[in-house]
C-alpha cells in the first residue's frame, strides 16, 4: 500500500516522547478505530488474501486497531497501541529489485490448477501483520523479533517496512524478498523519513551478528548476500539501500520527492535542498534515511509533513500559475488516504496514560488530527461507529466530505481549513493537559474514557462547524451560478 512514514526519536521530539506515524493510503478505504479485547483476538488466524492459517497460542493483550470497515479483503488493522504501551504501524510498502526477488521470491498464494491439486497458501502481508504481532509484545524490540520469526517461518507476499515504539525505543524493520529482513533501532536524536522505498542506508552487520544493540536481521543474511552476489558497495562501506532497494525512474516521480520535502522541512539549515548546487533534490537517490532535525519535532510538525502537497515549491498541484512543474510529483497528503495515525508513547505521565494515538481520516491535507488515550475498553462512536455509507455522524465521512468540497475550492477554503485544524489541535491539547493532570492526581481510570468522550465531542463540534462553512463556500463557487441580480 502506498504510504508515507515518519519516525521521531525521544531526543528529537519536543516532549521526550517517541512517535511513529504513517499515512495509510489505500484506495479510499473506509476506516474506523476500535479496541480489540483479548477475548476477541482470534486463536486460529486465517488470512484472506493468501489463504494461510496460523495458530496463535500465546496469550494476547488488549490493543487498539484501525481496521477496514468492509472485511471482504481482510482486517487491515494498520496501526495501534497495546496495553503494554507499545505502538506499531504496518505497513509501509517498499521497493526491492530483481536480484533480491529472484534469490528469495515473494511467497504468493497459488490456486490449484485442477481438482486433484491443492491450493498453496501465500505468506503474511499488510492485511495481517498488526493482528499477528501487536497483541503479543511488551517492547518495540520484541515486536521486531516476533515479526522476524513469522517472516522466516511463513514468508511474505509483498515488500514492507514496519515500525514499533515504546517509551524508550523505536525500531524499523524492512523485509528483504520473501523470508529475509533487517531492522535498526532509530537513534534517539534522529528522525526517519520513509516514502515507499527500501530506506536504510547504513547497517552494522557486526552488531547484528554480535551484541545486537541497535541492529537485528535474519540469521543467514550474510550468506544470502554473498551467495547471490548482492553486494554492490565499494570501499568496504555497506549500504543496504544499494543492495536490497531500487533506483528507478518511477522512484524519482513517486518516492524520492516525498523524502526530499520531509527532509527539507525537518532540516532546512543543516542541509541544502534547493537550487542548482543543492545537496539533495527531489529526485536524489541519496536522501538520508535518518537525520537530526534542526529543531525538536512536535505533533504539529508531523501533521504538517504528512499533509504536504509540495506547498512553497513549483510542484504544488494547487498553484494558480503553473510553469509546467505543478503536480509533477506524488504528494504526501494524497486524496485516497483512509487513516493516518501518530502512535505517541510518553514518558512523563503515569503508565496508564502513556499511550496517545492521534487519528486523522481521509486526505491529511484537509483533515484534522485528534488524540485519544489508548488504555481504554472502547473508543467513542465518533471514531468507531463507521459504516460504508456517507454520514456526518462520524469523523471518517465528515473528513472525506470536507476534503472533497475544499479541494475544488482550495484558494477560497484554505484559510478555513487551517482554522479548523488549529481549533481541533488547540482544544485537543487543552483537554489532554487537563486530564493528564486529573488522572495523575486521582488515579481514577474512569477519567480516561471521559477524556476520550470529551475529545470526540469537541472534534464533532469543530468538524461540523468547518463542514458548514466549507459547504457554503463550495456552493457559492458552483459552475452553474450566474452573476445577474436574480434574488
Amino acid at each position: 500500500m502506498a504510504c508515507t512514514t515518519i519516525l521521531v526519536g525521544k531526543k528529537a521530539s519536543n516532549d521526550g516522547s517517541t512517535m511513529i506515524a504513517r499515512t495509510d493510503d489505500g484506495h479510499f478505504d473506509v476506516k474506523k478505530m476500535i479496541v480489540v479485547e483479548p477475548k476477541d483476538q482470534p486463536r486460529k488466524y486465517k488470512t484472506v488474501n493468501s489463504h494461510l492459517e496460523i495458530e496463535l497460542t500465546d496469550e494476547p493483550m488488549r490493543y487498539t486497531s484501525c481496521p477496514s470497515v468492509d472485511p471482504a479483503s481482510g482486517i487491515w488493522a494498520a496501526t495501534g497501541i497495546n496495553a503494554a504501551n507499545v505502538g506499531m504501524t504496518a505497513t509501509e510498502t517498499i521497493t526491492s529489485n530483481p536480484r533480491v526477488l529472484s534469490a528469495d521470491p515473494l511467497v504468493e498464494y497459488q490456486k490449484a490448477k485442477s481438482r486433484r491439486e491443492k491450493d498453496i497458501p501465500g505468506g503474511i502481508g499488510e492485511e495481517d501483520i498488526v493482528v499477528l504481532v501487536l497483541p503479543y509484545i511488551n517492547t518495540a524490540r520484541e515486536g521486531v523479533l516476533r515479526l522476524g520469526m513469522l517472516l522466516e517461518k511463513y514468508g511474505t507476499y509483498e515488500s514492507n517496512g514496519i515500525a514499533f515504539n515504546d517509551e524508550n525505543e523505536i525500531w524499523w524493520l524492512e523485509t528483504i524478498g520473501g523470508h529475509h529482513w533487517m531492522a535498526r533501532r532509530v537513534p534517539d536524536d534522529m528522525c526517519v523519513i520513509a516514502p515507499n522505498q527500501f530506506g536504510m542506508d547504513a547497517f552494522d552487520l557486526e552488531d547484528a551478528f554480535g551484541e545486537q544493540k541497535s541492529h537485528l536481521c535474519s540469521a543467514d543474511l550474510r550468506e544470502f548476500i554473498k551467495d547471490n552476489h548482492l553486494d554492490l558497495n565499494q570501499n568496504g562501506k555497506f549500504n543496504p539501500r544499494d543492495v536490497f532497494g531500487s533506483r528507478t525512474d518511477m522512484d524519482h516521480i513517486y518516492n524520492t520527492p516525498r523524502a526530499w520535502f520531509m527532509g527539507r522541512y525537518l532540516a532546512p539549515y543543516s542541509h541544502s535542498w534547493d537550487g542548482e548546487n543543492a545537496e539533495f533534490g527531489p529526485e536524489s537517490d541519496n536522501i538520508p534515511w535518518a537525520l537530526i532535525p534542526d529543531r525538536l519535532v512536535t505533533v504539529e510538525d508531523i501533521k504538517y509533513v504528512l499533509s504536504a502537497h509540495y506547498q512553497g515549491t513549483p510542484y504544488d498541484p494547487y498553484l494558480k500559475h503553473d510553469d509546467g512543474k505543478s503536480g509533477k510529483y506524488r504528494p504526501i497528503g494524497i486524496n485516497r488516504t483512509g487513516v493516518t495515525s501518530i502512535c505517541q508513547i510518553r514518558s512523563d505521565v503515569p503508565d496508564e496514560i502513556k499511550g496517545l494515538e492521534w487519528i486523522s481520516y481521509g486526505s491529511t491535507t484537509f483533515s484534522a488530527f485528534l488524540p485519544v488515550y489508548t488504555n481504554v475498553s472502547k473508543i467513542p462512536a465518533y471514531l468507531s461507529r463507521v459504516t460504508l455509507d456517507a454520514s456526518t455522524e462520524d469523523l471518517y465521512w465528515a473528513s472525506r466530505l470536507i476534503g472533497a468540497l475544499a479541494d475544488s475550492a482550495y484558494g477560497a477554503t484554505r484559510q478555513d481549513i487551517e482554522r479548523y485544524h488549529n481549533a481541533v489541535m488547540i482544544n485537543a491539547r487543552r483537554i489532554v493537559l487537563e486530564y493528564d493532570r486529573k488522572i495523575a492526581e486521582s488515579a481514577d481510570h474512569s477519567l480516561i474514557e471521559k477524556a476520550n468522550s470529551e475529545l470526540c465531542k469537541m472534534a464533532k463540534e469543530q468538524t461540523t462547524k468547518a463542514l458548514n462553512k466549507i459547504l457554503q463556500t463550495a456552493s457559492e463557487r458552483m459552475k452553474n451560478g450566474y452573476s445577474l441580480a436574480d434574488k
